[in-house]
Order: C-alpha cells, then structure tokens, then sequence
C-alpha cells in the first residue's frame, strides 16, 4: 500500500513512535528530498536504509504510476520535507493514481502545521479554511485576497519569510486594518514565536524583515448585517448564475447569519 507519513516539523520529538517503526521498516521511501530524509534517518538514529525514490512537483505526474504498481507488491512510505505529504505537499497526485488503480492509501498521523498554529492562534478553531500559499505576484495576490473578504471561517495561509510584509499590507487593505490576525514563526523549534493582533499591528512588525517557517492565521469575517429580504434575492441571484438552490442558500447564509432552510424556502417561493 502507499503510506503517508508526517515528519516533524521542527522539533524531533515530536516523531511518533510510529513512524520511527515506519522508517526503521521501510523498503521504500518517496520522498520530497531524498537528502532530507537521509538526514531524518540519522538524526532519529535509524541504520536501516532503504531505496529512496524522489518525488517532488516536478516530477510527480511521471513517478506516480510507476509508484503504484511498486506498491501492488510492497508497502511504499511517502515523506514530504515536513508535516504531512499532499498538504502544500507532493503525494496528491499519487494518492489520486493509487485511488484510481485499487491500490490502498493509509496515513501515519503526526505533525501538522496547519493545525498547530491554529491552535495557538487565539483565533476561532470551530470552523477554518486552508488556504496554502497566496500568489507570488502582488496583483494576483490582491485579488486573491479580495476574493476571500467575506469568509467567515478562520483563514490559514503558508507564506515565505521574505514576502511576508507584502502579504500582510494586502491582508490588512483585503479584510480591513482592524482584522484579528496571528503570525506564526518557526513553530516547535527553538526560536518559535507568535505574533498576534490588528493586521496594522503585524504590518509594522513585519516592516523590519521577518525570518524563519511561517503560517499566517487571519480571522474571519464578521457576519454581515443583510435584511433577509436582499439576502433571499442574493440566494435568487446565484442560482441564476447556476448555482444550485440548497448550496446558494448555504453560502448566503455563512455570508448572512439568516438560516439557510428560511432562505431556500423563501427562494423556492418566490422561484414559484
């Protein structure tokens, strides 16, 4: 079967007895770099040493059939740099071909950092969205965010250190300066920090450069205060647009508050 395993993603204590057994075991390894794994192997004081496959976004597509039909016969562990492989991570495409092909997919849970920053966060953790990496290009990036302005749930990004300033202003002119925000830096490691507060707060925190592994965690919007009667023509305008009527209603109510059975059942009348 493919197996996919979560390294740590800073602290080496956080491997779980798991996947030392998993390491320890192995025949096979895919690997987002090989060198990083060879360098796990030694530090969790591993001797066994196995085939090691890279698999990475450049090369995915190609490895994964042939990762497949490898698994038909032996377990094929797969490893991302850190955390957990297809979460910003290669291991989509191959877990999609061995989905395809019958072969079974199993996980070895462990470190995330998407989770462990919304834990300490301080923000909302009942309902959230990943977001992964915001686009490189400034206006991309902007309309990007714009999109996301009124999401209701907990917002998680990835970001590199060098644009994270960039980001935050975009943030902060996307969602308003006053948004609830934490930057999360160089989680479980030595120099782990939290940053949290407005956006403008972060912004000027930021101005002086920002290093290290970064997840930005942004608060969701606050549900706006819409009469039902526009928010049931909101509902009536993305059906015409195509949606269908049970999923509009259910947008227009995460945007709204009102509940989303009053508005299909107004909707639906008023279509009648």
């Amino acid at each position: 079967m493919i197996i996919l395993a979560a390294t740590p993603i800073g602290n080496l204590g956080d491997a779980s007895r798991r996947l030392v057994e998993a390491l320890g075991e192995a025949t096979v390894i895919a690997a987002e770099d090989t060198r990083t794994t060879q360098r796990l192997l030694s530090a969790l004081g591993i001797a066994n040493r196995p085939r090691l496959i890279a698999l990475h976004d450049h090369n995915e597509k190609e490895r994964a059939p042939e990762l497949v039909e490898l698994a038909r016969s032996q377990d094929v562990l797969v490893l991302s740099d850190a955390g957990m492989p297809t979460v910003s991570d290669p291991g989509y495409g191959l877990v999609a071909a061995a989905a395809a092909a019958g072969v079974d997919v199993t996980a070895i849970p462990g470190p995330s950092a998407v989770v462990t920053a919304l834990a300490v966060s301080g923000l909302p953790t009942d309902r959230f969205t990943f977001e992964g990496f915001v686009p490189r290009k400034a206006g991309e990036r902007a309309t990007a965010l714009r999109a996301l302005a009124a999401e209701p749930r907990t917002m998680v990004f990835f970001e590199a250190p060098s644009r994270a300033g960039g980001t935050l202003a975009d943030m902060a002119a996307a969602f308003g300066s006053d948004r609830r925000a934490a930057v999360c830096r160089e989680l479980t490691k030595l120099h782990e920090e939290v940053a949290r507060g407005p956006l403008a707060d972060l912004v000027a925190w930021a101005a002086e450069g920002v290093r290290g592994e970064l997840v930005i965690v942004v608060e969701g919007a606050a549900a706006r205060e819409v009469p039902f009667d526009d928010a049931v023509a909101q509902v009536l305008q993305l059906v015409a647009g195509g949606s269908r009527l049970k999923a509009a209603a259910a947008e227009v109510s995460s945007l709204t508050g009102h509940s989303s059975r009053e508005l299909y059942q107004a909707a639906l009348s008023a279509r009648g």
